[in-house]
């Protein structure tokens, strides 16, 4: 009868104990995450606070200005989302807390009972006689080892009963405990969530005060950007020089007597195997590369598309500009070869870097500490950021594949 009741309660209480602590491994992982990425925003939220507030004095009402506050709200946005998924992964926590307390409780109390109920059955069977007596009115000596037997199963039964219920008790005292952290820590999230919200709104109503003054301006901005864009017509034009110039000289080296050069299938130029290294190295890191700068945030990214808060605003670029500190470095992103230094309308001084048959430029820079023809390597300085009449800092970066241009943000470590 001991064994028909304890080893299924046995079994019970140790898988409730595994899948306790498989969930919570679970939890703590999605929480560390969770806790992570909050880290990472607040972290750029910090950068992105501490770069704006350098151009304060100086900002005007222009759509680099608005381009930059648009980024800091979108980050502002995704800080509060997080925290909101955080209130709700905390709920999540509560509530399985909650039913484990519950399921605790009716366990402690099946297992009291069962214990009683042991009890009870062990002293019917013994008919009210006293241990001593139990044993030794045995009619054999087979009877009395049985009886010994019996008393030992029946004493080591009831200790195990019993230091399953103190166990389950602590357990639930401990959940208990747990579910008051809990309880705290949500009122906490909430009211961070709450501040940040409050943060968000103020960051939407300046963003909107620069929409509703930019959207007067309609006409303004249509030629500022439509002379952008010559300007950048003009930079590509130039890249794309520099680029078949030095196709063309690879070409010509190739066709020199014992020379190591060959173009493979998919490759824009000829290439000697050190060089074709290079190239291979700098494809095998894409999405690994660091940035132009060391702090800083994208204003205006790659590609042509409508303006995120400007109706009838087009934007276009084949790179990405990066808003930054005033006087920052300006880094190479790879070993590489300064293949061309120009200065360039619109966009200041320019760097070009080539990396095998893959290229990096670098523009709006106020000086430049290379020279033409220097190797360098990745993370070497390169010059320094200029600032605009605005009083922002940006660096242009692009990134060339032979003459293809290439997303530059799809080659970064992501921020």
């Amino acid at each position: 009868m001991l064994r028909k009741y304890l080893i299924p309660f046995s079994l019970l209480i140790g898988f409730i104990f595994f899948s306790a602590l498989e969930l919570a491994a679970q939890t703590s992982l999605t929480r560390e995450q969770l806790e992570k990425q909050k880290a990472e925003v607040q972290a750029r939220l910090q950068e992105f606070d501490k770069i704006l507030k350098q151009t304060t004095a100086t900002k005007k009402n222009s759509i680099g200005e608005l381009n930059a506050v648009t980024r800091q709200f979108q980050t502002q946005n995704r800080l509060v989302n997080t925290l909101d998924r955080e209130v709700k992964l905390i709920n999540k926590e509560i509530n399985e807390t909650e039913s484990k307390i519950k399921s605790l409780e009716s366990q402690l109390i099946e297992l009291k009972a069962e214990y009683g109920r042991m009890i009870y059955n062990a002293s019917k069977m013994n008919r009210g006689l006293s241990i001593v007596s139990f044993v030794f009115s045995s009619a054999n000596f087979n009877q009395l080892y049985a009886r010994l037997m019996y008393l030992k199963q029946y004493t080591d039964s009831r200790k195990q009963q019993a230091a399953q219920i103190e166990k389950l008790s602590l357990e639930l005292i401990d959940q208990r405990a747990l579910l008051d952290e809990k309880k705290i820590e949500k009122e906490k999230v909430l009211v961070e969530e709450q501040k940040e919200r409050a943060q968000l709104d103020k960051m939407k109503r300046e963003q909107q005060g620069l929409v509703n003054t930019l959207s007067s301006k309609e006409r303004d901005i249509q030629k500022q950007i439509a002379a952008t864009k010559k300007q950048q017509d003009q930079l590509n034009r130039m890249i794309k020089q520099v680029i078949e110039d030095e196709i063309r000289r690879a070409e010509a080296a190739a066709k020199k007597e014992n020379s190591t050069a060959t173009k493979k299938s998919g490759t824009s130029m000829p290439m000697t195997p050190e060089v074709a290294a290079l190239s291979n190295s700098f494809a095998g890191n894409k999405g690994r590369l660091p940035w132009p700068v060391e702090t800083g945030f994208v204003t205006q990214r790659f590609g042509t598309y409508p303006h995120p808060t400007l109706k009838g605003i087009t934007m276009e670029s084949d790179g990405v500009d990066i808003r930054t500190e005033p006087n920052s470095n300006v880094r190479a992103v790879f070993d590489g070869t300064v293949t061309k230094i120009t200065t360039m309308p619109g966009f200041g001084g320019t760097v070009i870097i080539k990396h095998g048959e893959y290229y990096t430029m670098y523009s709006k820079l106020k000086t430049i500490t290379v020279k033409s023809g220097q190797t360098v390597s990745s993370k070497d300085v390169i010059g320094q950021v200029a600032t605009g009449a605005e009083g922002e800092a940006e660096v242009h970066f692009q990134t060339w594949k032979g003459l293809t241009v290439m997303n530059p943000s799809a080659w970064l470590t992501s921020k």
